[in-house]
């Protein structure tokens, strides 16, 4: 029998592209007064534009300014960025990071992890479990499931949750509480899931593809995974209330078709906030649509983004149902992450049941956390909450007295109320800080406030 040689295929072929022509990262302090300019040269590939403002935004970096263009083969990017206070980045650390990362010698995909204070924002948990739980949201579900969790001897080293039209999607990083190792006997996983399941799907027994949990096992950034899960949810479908809605943060969404190019341009005006244009690029990409170029621009409290894309099949949208649901969706996008009213920020010593004893508080005086976010550093556990009433509206004043008052003994608290930029003007309030912290985490600077 005549033998049969397959065609050899160099396994580094695909990098071969890069290798000839390494992408070039620039971080320039000099041409702009008020920013720094990231620029980032490199070939074109599927997915590069979520990984270069992935990056940019887990180092928590304001994006004020960017011009996209990825037709063709190469990718050229110009981001304006400052810290959470407005200044220029000229921390040594995280310029060689940036470089390090998006450069010649690290890939955006592989090097995420090594990021040292980023600790909720991407799977960097070593020895931990990731569990993703989606379902109706109702006062006191996160209480439930962290007393679960407690009961059964996990330990929450991290988490986040978000809820969007009654909805709630949540991944969590536990470990067991002796070993401080994941936990990976079958049994009792098991048990777990089927505790959480019953918790999630409480005395209306709803069906699983409503309520579910699940155990994850990839690397998917959890920002993204939080999206992800809400949109396979089809939360975005959902008709959002007056308590759902979100006064301060209406955004306007058009799609309009540029004859001359071939593009559908989508363009997107609303209040600006962190994490913007990660949300947008984000669902953009898990839609399976390419961005070839775009502007983005903030002026004050009010950001300007418009997108020039095609679906990957390269069709345009054409029908006005393709256009609706990408409106919808976007729509979504920018209101998940939104809290508004109060949050608390709670620093303490990590033990097992920490965060079982927090929203169990929250509970008893009658809240119902809207966003979280959790995370462990060294012996330090920090807390976000962002809390309404069990019907959704703000909470008074004296409630937050009070459970400040309670829980003050135990751990150090900051209190914070968070008003839409919008409505300070209306009201004539001062604004603080641009109104950037009420829609994202940025534990590094959270401890250092609480800690000597």
């Amino acid at each position: 029998m005549a033998k049969v040689y397959w065609p050899y295929f160099d396994p580094e072929y695909e990098n071969l592209s890069s290798r000839i022509n390494p992408p070039s990262v620039s971080i320039d302090n000099t041409s702009c007064k008020e920013c720094t300019l990231v620029k980032v040269d490199s070939m074109n590939k599927p997915g590069i534009l979520l990984e270069v403002v992935q990056v940019l935004t887990d180092l928590d970096l304001i994006i004020t300014k960017a011009y996209i263009s990825s037709d063709g083969g190469w990718f050229m990017d110009v981001f304006h960025v400052t810290d959470q206070q407005g200044n220029k980045i000229t921390d040594s650390k995280t310029i060689d990071y940036i470089e390090k990362v998006l450069g010649p010698k690290g890939h955006a995909t592989s090097s995420q992890n090594t990021w040292p204070g980023k600790r909720v924002g991407v799977h960097s948990l070593g020895d931990h479990t990731s569990i993703e739980i989606i379902a109706r949201d109702r006062p006191g579900l996160l209480s439930e499931i962290s007393a679960v969790l407690a009961d059964l001897h996990f330990n929450v080293a991290a988490a986040e949750a978000w809820t969007h039209n009654r909805r709630i999607a949540c991944v969590l990083y536990v470990n067991d509480n002796e070993t401080s190792r994941a936990v990976d006997d079958p049994e009792r996983l098991s048990a777990m899931e089927e505790q959480l399941n019953l918790v999630i799907r409480g005395c209306e027994q709803e069906d699983e593809k409503v309520a579910r949990t699940s155990l994850s096992i990839g690397s998917t950034h959890v920002d993204r995974r939080l999206h992800q899960m809400l949109f396979a949810d089809r939360d975005y479908e959902a008709v959002t209330t007056k308590v759902d809605a979100c006064p301060g943060l209406d955004p306007k969404i058009t799609v309009e078709h540029c004859e001359e190019k071939g593009y559908s341009v989508i363009s997107v005006s609303c209040e600006d906030r962190a994490k913007l244009m990660f949300d947008i690029v984000c669902t953009l990409t898990d839609m399976q649509y390419i961005v070839f170029h775009a502007t983005i621009s903030s002026n004050g409290p009010h950001a300007s983004q418009e997108y020039f894309i095609r679906h990957k099949d390269g069709c345009t949208l054409d029908s006005e149902g393709e256009k609706e649901r990408v409106i919808k969706c976007l729509e979504a996008a920018i209101h998940r992450r939104v809290s508004e009213g109060w949050s608390l920020e709670l620093c303490a010593k990590d033990r097992v049941g920490l965060l079982s004893e927090v929203t169990r508080i929250l509970r008893e005086h009658g809240l119902s956390v809207t966003r979280a976010g959790v995370t462990t550093v060294g012996e330090q556990a920090v807390n976000v909450f962002y809390v309404r009433d069990a019907s959704g509206n703000p909470v008074d004043v004296k409630t937050i007295d009070a459970l400040r008052g309670e829980i003050g003994h135990s751990m150090m608290v900051n209190v914070k109320n968070k008003v839409p930029s919008r409505r300070r003007k209306e009201e004539g309030q001062a604004g603080t800080g641009g109104g950037w912290a009420k829609t994202s985490f940025f534990f590094g600077n959270l401890l250092e406030k609480f800690l000597p």
